[in-house]
């Protein structure tokens, strides 16, 4: 995707929490602001105004304190001219936030002890042991230097290991990348070339990084935060230690736990019916992009992508978020240590990386997701490439999350309008409390 269709910005907008940490962290939230929680005009104006105004088909907000069940908002149907009402039910592709699921899940084998954060990716995957380095950002895939460092469990975590992504670079290594089937997630069956064309993913998951380990990094380990296919390549990372697939290793360490059983690579066929239709907005009009019946999504992807190939539903990620919020404990069961929670959710960026210019600037990164620092410590969320946002407040005890679908993110303002209208309705319930 580039060009109009999705610029450089675009795709970092769509896979971000914008402006949550900012909103949230000065809000003077007690007592009395919980007790009036239920209340969220501006959430419900803010889907309103884009489903009546045929912008979107469906937006599903779900909000939520502590332990308690969230409050939902839904308007709008599975469909532009469809009857089916979307709801807390209904299956969304996440993109982006399958991320912070595929983050926590390396913090599970931290915790297991199988893992360190430091632990250079070569003890695991051999093949990454004499990296080579562009001397260029995006520029010659020839003209390399070595790698200073090696690549670590925490560089693959936030973003600094020095890899890119097919979707943000430009030049050799974007067709480099795209010939080795490095790529992000999947979109349509539909011909739609430039516009919304990932290329042809890699068979598995292991020559997905056999390949990536062939291509040169776009800049040296820890030195700069650089979106890429990092947590993509830690899916095979938790396989190779586990000794369980990727998506089955998710499915009994997270999913079934946590009662997530509407969340899946691959959606079964007699779940079709509650599956969303995502858009293509061109020239602002919304045009299926993914319908349903018709979706990728009902297929077996080329592998499990731990960094874009989730669907799952409203209800499920209000589940993950809520055992984030529980610091690892969700409807009074463990499922994480509250250990490893704290830490996926810190500030894990190495020291002195360059983050100027990047969504991680002037905040930090933790596993998988943007965290929050100062007075916005405790938040941590991402958002994904068709429209949807979640964060946790883990200081407060607030979790959110928007889901909709079209693509490009940021043909609409909702990632960023999301999290100010809830800090909105927070600000008017601690001044009526």
């Amino acid at each position: 995707m580039e060009g109009a269709a999705m610029s450089r910005r675009a795709l970092l907008r769509g896979g971000a929490l914008l402006g949550a940490g900012a909103a949230l962290g000065t809000l003077p939230l007690g007592r009395a602001a919980l007790a009036h929680a239920g209340h969220w005009p501006s959430v419900i104006a803010l889907a309103e105004r884009y489903v009546s105004g045929r912008k979107v088909a469906n937006m599903v907000a779900t909000l939520g304190w502590a332990q308690r069940e969230p409050d939902v908002i839904a308007r709008g149907t599975l469909a532009i001219g469809q009857t089916a009402p979307a709801g807390i039910d209904s299956l969304y592709r996440i993109y982006s936030m399958t991320k912070p699921i595929t983050g926590m899940a390396t913090m599970l084998l931290i915790e297991d002890d199988k893992l360190d954060l430091d632990q250079p990716l070569a003890e695991i995957l051999p093949a990454f042991a004499d990296m080579q380095v562009q001397k260029t950002y995006d520029g010659s895939i020839t003209d390399l230097e070595p790698a200073e460092r090696p690549i670590t469990i925490r560089h693959l975590l936030t973003h600094t290991a020095g890899l890119g992504y097919s979707i943000i670079q430009k030049g050799p290594i974007r067709a480099a990348y795209e010939r080795a089937g490095a790529i992000p997630g999947q979109v349509t069956k539909l011909p739609l070339g430039e516009m919304f064309g990932r290329g042809t993913p890699a068979p598995s998951l292991k020559v997905f990084a056999d390949n990536l380990a062939k291509l040169p990094l776009v800049a040296q380990p820890g030195t700069r935060w650089s979106y890429s296919v990092a947590l993509d390549l830690l899916g095979r990372v938790i396989e190779v230690v586990s000794g369980r697939p990727f998506d089955a290793f998710l499915k009994e360490r997270l999913f079934d736990p946590l009662g997530m059983t509407s969340t899946w690579f691959q959606v079964p066929a007699s779940e079709v019916g509650r599956l969303t239709t995502n858009y293509g907005l061109i020239d602002g009009r919304p045009l299926p992009l993914d319908p349903a019946r018709a979706s990728v999504y009902l297929d077996p992807p080329a592998f499990p992508f731990g960094g874009a190939g989730l669907v799952s539903s409203p209800r499920d990620y209000d589940r993950f978020l809520r055992m984030l919020v529980g610091y690892g404990e969700l409807d009074g069961k463990r499922v994480m240590s509250e250990a490893a929670v704290r830490l996926g959710t810190s500030n894990l960026l190495p020291e002195g990386v360059n983050t100027a210019g990047t969504l991680a600037a002037g905040a930090g990164f933790g596993a998988g997701g943007r965290v929050g620092l100062g007075e916005q410590a405790g938040t941590y969320g991402w958002g994904g490439a068709a429209g949807t946002v979640a964060f946790a407040d883990l200081k407060r005890g607030l979790r959110a999350g928007l889901f909709t679908q079209y693509m490009p993110a940021d043909a609409l303002p909702i990632q960023s309008e999301f999290p100010l209208a809830v800090a909105a309705d927070l600000k008017a319930m601690a001044a009526a409390g």
